[in-house]
């Protein structure tokens, strides 16, 4: 704890959900000298995640789903570094800028909000072959991806080839996967209608997963509703099976079945942000920092606290049933974390009494593309173009900043009055290059191999 005389210094690990919300919360509550604010993110903004399809889909502009931190948090510091370890004995953080400069940060009160990265299993080929959906560069290049496949398909003769570039397969039956899957299919079938040589029976979408059903997050019956919808459309849903081998776009299946695809999309789960197991604090099985229901870091209490993807933090709500249940990973709880989290850290400032978090989930909703959702909200279920609607609503009220949901809106408006965008811009890739053949299959693999 600082001295009266000086401010203490508040640094916040991440500027995804939690670390937004609640640099936001703290820079409307503190005091005048009672605190400063430190953000630190590899990147100057905030995604919302739960949009990323859409993006990709072109149903929203990239930039209208990222909430820049600087312009969100002016009486913040915010510091665009990356976070390569913690020492709590010397109360240190330190970054590494992407020029490579390191650098110490000092602090009084800490909030780990370091979220999640994509999780890749050790599946060969899928390093340099998967895509993956959890930041706004995969999700313009997926978009750009999808839609130059079209074009090249559109170009050739040769059968083979034409398959393999017109074959799509999404790894992961959870929100993100089947979103993604629902939304670019649709966008593809909506593209096709300028595409003479391309029928929509031409193009062949799979979805895979391990588990023997889709979207656990909704009832069981919802699960089964979004399997016919997609089978009703010409998806091949594969459950219960395993991605075995993706080499050079070749797909091998745990049940024997194989084919040729040039998109690999993966969205199998995420794991907590690696930089954790070298920060000495307390994890528990999933690498999560283990956190008690105030958010508080067992060990650490009132100078290190940890919410979101990164944090075990005990859910109170199922405690009844589940002594040991942790909160689901998800935004839901991320964004009313970060609420009870600001409120907290003021009060230990202030010597006060800590509160402790619970929800209770009232649900959640899905987009399967354009007017069609499922919805499982306050035991109530919903399909079709109410739950497309509930989707749509519900997200844009918790987008953060008035700017980012008018944006939205009339991004909204726009593609449903003059349709979606229907354009490769591949180049942006590497503008230098000349090949455009070159370009389509140029992406580097090595940020999502590192994840």
């Amino acid at each position: 704890m600082a001295s009266s005389k000086q401010p203490a210094r508040i640094v916040v690990l991440g500027g995804g959900y939690v670390g937004l919300y609640t640099a936001l919360r703290l820079q409307k509550k503190l005091r005048s000298n009672e605190a400063s604010v430190t953000v630190i993110d590899p990147q100057p903004h905030m995604t919302y995640q739960p949009f990323l399809p859409e993006a990709a889909a072109g149903s929203i502009e990239p930039r209208h789903v990222t909430v820049p931190l600087r312009r969100t948090l002016d009486r913040c510091h915010v510091r665009t570094a990356r976070v390569t370890a913690v020492d709590p004995d010397r109360k240190v953080v330190t970054v590494k800028t992407e020029s490579g400069a390191v650098d110490e940060v000092e602090y009084d009160t800490l909030v780990v909000a370091l979220g999640a990265v994509t999780r890749l299993l050790p599946i060969p080929g899928l390093a340099e072959h998967g895509i993956g959906l959890k930041t706004i560069g995969e999700a313009v290049y997926l978009r750009n991806h999808v839609l130059s496949r079209l074009d090249l398909a559109a170009s050739t003769s040769d059968a083979a080839t034409r398959r393999k570039l017109l074959t799509f397969t999404v790894i992961g039956g959870g929100f993100a996967g089947v979103e993604a899957l629902g939304e670019l299919e649709d966008m593809a079938r909506s593209a096709l209608k300028y595409y003479s040589t391309i029928e929509p029976n031409d193009m062949r979408w799979v979805l895979v997963e391990a588990a023997p059903r889709i979207l656990p997050e909704v009832r069981e019956s919802l699960g089964e509703y979004t399997v016919d919808k997609l089978r009703q459309r010409g998806i091949e849903v594969y459950l219960k099976t395993f991605a075995q081998n993706v080499t050079n776009g070749h797909v091998q299946l745990s049940d024997g079945t194989e084919y040729d695809s040039d998109t690999i999309i993966w969205t199998a789960g995420v794991t907590a942000n690696p930089v954790l197991a070298e920060a000495g604090l307390p994890l528990d099985q999933r690498k999560r920092v283990v956190a008690n229901a105030a958010m508080q870091v067992q060990g650490h209490e009132g100078v290190i606290w940890a919410a979101g993807d990164c944090a075990a933090v005990p859910d109170l709500s199922k405690r009844d049933a589940d002594p040991e249940a942790t909160c689901p990973p998800n935004a839901q709880h991320a964004v009313r974390q970060a609420k009870v989290l600001a409120d907290n850290i003021l009060a230990s400032l202030r010597d006060k009494k800590v509160v402790d978090y619970f929800h209770k989930n009232v649900g959640a909703v899905a987009s399967l593309g354009l007017h069609k959702g499922v919805a499982d909200v306050y035991n109530t279920k919903g399909k079709g173009w109410t739950a497309w609607a509930a989707h749509r609503a519900y997200h844009v009220a918790k987008m953060p900043t008035f700017n980012r949901k008018v944006r939205i809106l009339f991004g909204w408006i726009g593609s449903g009055l003059l349709g979606r965008e229907v354009v490769s811009m591949v180049h942006v890739a590497e503008p230098r290059a000349l090949d455009a053949g070159q370009i389509s299959n140029m992406v580097s693999r090595q940020d999502f191999a590192k994840k």
